[in-house]
């Protein structure tokens, strides 16, 4: 039985927020740690799956989109997203303090992810606990890369106005988890609300772990050691294996096409559908379909000898045996197509999920990002021809062997314990102090 003190990971979102998070628990887990994953308890079967411990944090991302698909329509409107998540957060948030100090307690390190950041933080500030932020977007100002939401843009900007874009998009961002943080978890934290600036311009000394390869993302030259890049962190599924049905169609043809959505929802599941299918059918390729939380909409099967239907299976499994892969770029969706070494035609829904369309159009990985709202059968069955031309298809594959030779989350651990964060059990504590007397020697 371990001695160390529990490590509570906070994240919210889909399944592409959480999973990589899993991943990271279990590595530390395996290093003597024990892990809790404080998220909706829609996860608790994954987490728990993954031999950790589920504590609840009110945070329905499935929920939120099925109860609500027009989301889906809106969700590149910043302003329209701000507000939308403005009033959810703080709806949830009347419930975290109580959540989260019931998954704190006895922690020895609280980890926050994403938009669970300042919850995981405030929580360490009120009750005397180290912190660290484990993110899988890159977030951190830098005057030599523009921010997520403006990567992509025809026009490179000047290094001032970069950074100025950066604390732009802070205040944004503030404005969203303002009356979540203020209004509600400060106050019961029994801690002064932040300024109505937010807590950024305080914030350059937190340590930062980002989750993404930098053969995808490579590091800015100007971020502080404090910041630093581990690599992926992946959740396999290695006792996934095919149907009978999906090995048969598997075995018939070509390597097909990947085409899904993952978490993401569809306000006119059937007519996008349509649109795909006939897309397919342009091209001549065989394909594999997802439909996943609801992004496509048909019964599992055969749909012919050129398309098959399923719900969902482990990335990890399934991408190695596609010669492409179409999805909504999100950053676990997008990583994984990225490992498997097969170029990514990415149709973004909302968040970062440009950023990584443009992340790997930019390293010949993948086609330009595709505009949902206006997507025709002609688009995206010309950005799969541009998929398989032999350049992006090795292209996709050299980047797929760089980032299987990484090793993200030992990386993240190393960060971890570089930085004092991670308890040493008193054995380790012994050693490693014989370890100093015979290097003195």
């Amino acid at each position: 039985m371990s001695t160390r003190a529990p490590i509570a990971i906070f994240t919210i979102g889909t399944q592409g927020d959480i999973r990589p998070l899993v991943a990271l628990g279990q590595g530390l887990r395996s290093a003597g740690y024990p892990v809790r994953i404080v998220t909706s308890g829609h996860f608790s079967e994954l987490v728990r799956g993954a031999g950790l411990e589920p504590y609840p944090l009110a945070s329905d991302f499935h929920a939120m989109l099925h109860a609500d698909r027009s989301i889906a329509d809106r969700g590149l409107n910043m302003r329209e997203m701000a507000r939308v998540f403005r009033r959810q957060y703080a709806q949830w948030a009347r419930s975290w303090v109580a959540e989260g100090r019931a998954a704190i307690e006895g922690a020895g390190l609280l980890m926050g992810v994403g938009n669970s950041t300042l919850l995981a933080k405030s929580l360490a500030e009120a009750h005397g606990i180290p912190f660290v932020a484990a993110q899988l977007q890159p977030l951190t100002p830098s005057r030599l890369m523009p921010p997520v939401v403006l990567a992509g843009k025809k026009r490179n900007l000047p290094p001032l106005l970069n950074v100025a874009s950066y604390h732009l998009l802070r205040h944004l961002v503030w404005h969203v988890m303002k009356p979540a943080l203020n209004d509600i978890v400060r106050p019961q934290l029994g801690l002064k609300k932040y300024p109505w600036y937010g807590p950024y311009y305080k914030n350059a000394g937190t340590r930062v772990v980002y989750g993404f390869s930098r053969h995808v993302v490579p590091r800015p030259a100007d971020w502080p050691q404090n910041v630093q890049i581990a690599g992926y962190w992946f959740l396999d599924e290695a006792q996934w294996q095919p149907s009978d049905a999906l090995r048969a169609f598997l075995a018939a043809g070509p390597k097909p096409v990947y085409i899904g959505f993952g978490s993401m929802v569809s306000s006119d599941a059937t007519g996008f559908t349509a649109t795909v299918i006939e897309a397919v059918r342009k091209s001549g390729r065989r394909a594999l379909l997802a439909t996943g939380w609801g992004g496509l909409d048909h019964p599992d099967g055969a749909l012919d000898e050129q398309i098959f239907f399923i719900r969902q299976a482990p990335h990890d499994r399934l991408f190695p045996l596609m010669s492409a892969a179409v999805h909504h770029g999100g950053a676990g969706t997008a990583a994984a197509a990225a490992r498997a070494g097969i170029p990514s035609v990415i149709v973004p829904f909302y968040g970062d999920q440009p950023f990584w369309a443009h992340s790997l159009n930019r390293i010949g990985a993948g086609p330009a990002a595709l505009d949902r709202t206006q997507l025709s059968a002609e688009a995206l069955a010309d950005a799969l021809e541009q998929a398989h031309t032999p350049s992006m298809q090795q292209a996709a594959a050299d980047l797929g062997r760089r980032i299987r030779a990484e090793d993200g989350v030992a990386e993240a651990i190393r960060h971890l314990r570089g930085w004092g964060l991670l308890e040493q059990a008193p054995e380790e504590r012994g050693n490693a102090s014989l370890q100093w007397l015979g290097q003195s020697a």
